[in-house]
């Protein structure tokens, strides 16, 4: 009788979505965070257990989807996918970084605080010339070993590609053969890492419980409310570029498509963003969501996405026009427009070479601060809530990029939308909608 209660009440636990169940995790971490507080940070290794097991998964993914990626793409498609998904990122990037400014401007974020002469240690941001030489890997199996993702996808890129055109261009059974067998042990790798993710994101919901109880409870709501005006303007940002470029933009006006039902398909990875703070980890949650609900060619979303956990960064480079209106109102100095457009240049090139894990915004904006003549110290200030802004600032990134991979597979016809979450909810789109060959 006890087997079939626990049973029972297991089933109606899993028959509940796997986003409102971690939905559910983060609320009541922050809760149990705030009314606990220290004893609460106890339940960090559970928190950190989370974690490793979705960095164990990145390279995994990484390799095989993108590998399975290009084998779906002939070279001509490929340069044509990846150019219009570069150009989308870096427009998108571009605008986040204005919208960023336009509503610290408004909001006026940091007014009213006093910025201490207490020194602030912070890692020196790479230099470009570092960040173009660090995409070219000295040894691709370190790389890996290092998680080094812009480094990985380009040896993955660059091997891809070799198989495809060797198997095009020679005429050698066997090493036709070959190259399909490592195409064929890639797509089962594949299909097994995505019930490996699954079978982690199970346990995610202990996981986010504990990692959001740890947040809060280090922060408490002093925190919050010393910043409110920041998590103001970022929160405001945030809604704007999603609402007004994600959806209206990328969504609508170029795929025609409902933006709830694009919301309803990407719950999921909005989540795990939202707990995680990490583009990197949260990526084999989003491909499974571009793979399931949005009905995107692996062909595509194996590319874009991997290359967006690395160099879209939408919400990090918003954060860093926020963060630099909010260091400037800490000494009392104010922007001229052409310090600004600075910011957004500096923000959209640093925002390629920013990693996709927690807090590398902070890293970005000592970049930002030092070339606009700004006390690095104000990363002390914002080191405190940072977790908390991290996590908006991730939420935005993978939006993004799976607003972009719906866009790139319905220029090139790679998005089934008969199907998944859009069966039901397309609007109608006008006959010459698309690009054609």
């Amino acid at each position: 009788m006890a087997q079939n209660t626990f049973r029972n009440t297991w089933n109606r636990y899993r028959s509940v979505s796997i986003a409102y169940r971690i939905g559910a995790a983060f609320v009541l971490g922050s809760i149990v965070g705030l009314t606990v507080g220290g004893p609460a940070t106890v339940l960090e290794p559970l928190g950190d257990l989370f974690i490793r097991l979705l960095e164990m998964l990145v390279i995994p993914i990484v390799v095989f989807t993108l590998l399975m990626g290009i084998r779906q793409l002939s070279p001509a498609t490929l340069g044509r996918v990846g150019g219009q998904v570069v150009l989308l990122y870096a427009f998108t990037s571009a605008v986040a970084v204005v919208i960023g400014l336009a509503v610290a401007n408004l909001v006026d974020p940091g007014t009213g605080l006093t910025l201490t002469d207490e020194p602030v240690e912070a890692e020196s941001p790479p230099s470009p010339t570092e960040v173009f030489l660090g995409i070219v890997p000295e040894n691709p199996v370190d790389a890996m070993a290092n998680t080094d993702l812009l480094a990985t996808l380009f040896f993955v890129i660059v091997f891809g590609l070799a198989l495809v055109l060797v198997a095009e261009e020679i005429d050698d059974g066997a090493v036709e053969r070959g190259i399909e067998t490592i195409f064929d042990i890639t797509e089962a790798g594949s299909e097994a890492m995505f019930k490996v993710v699954w079978g982690v994101m199970e346990y995610g919901v202990i996981g986010v419980f504990a990692l959001m109880a740890v947040v809060f409870a280090d922060t408490g709501p002093g925190a919050i409310r010393a910043f409110v005006t920041l998590i103001l303007a970022l929160t405001l940002a945030v809604a704007l570029h999603i609402a007004v470029i994600h959806l209206g933009v990328l969504i609508v006006a170029l795929t025609h498509q409902s933006p709830i039902a694009f919301l309803i398909g990407i719950k999921e990875a909005l989540v795990t963003a939202l707990a995680l703070a990490s583009s990197s980890a949260t990526l084999p949650v989003s491909m499974a969501n571009a793979e399931d609900n949005l009905r995107i060619n692996e062909g595509v979303y194996g590319f874009s996405l991997p290359l967006g956990a690395t160099v879209n960064m939408d919400g990090t480079a918003m954060y860093q026009g926020i963060a630099a209106v909010f260091a400037a109102n800490l000494v009392g100095a104010s922007l001229t427009l052409t310090e600004q457009f600075v910011v957004v240049v500096l923000a959209v090139l640093a925002s390629i070479g920013a990693a996709g894990v927690p807090s590398a915004g902070l890293i970005m904006l000592t970049l930002v601060l030092t070339q606009l003549g700004l006390p690095l110290a104000v990363i002390g200030f914002v080191a405190g809530v940072d977790p908390l802004l991290d996590r908006m600032r991730t939420m935005t990134n993978i939006s993004g990029d799976l607003a972009v991979a719906t866009v790139v597979g319905h220029w090139n016809g790679a998005v089934d939308f008969g199907s998944g979450i859009w069966d039901g909810a397309v609007t109608e789109a006008p006959a010459s909608a698309g690009v054609s060959d």
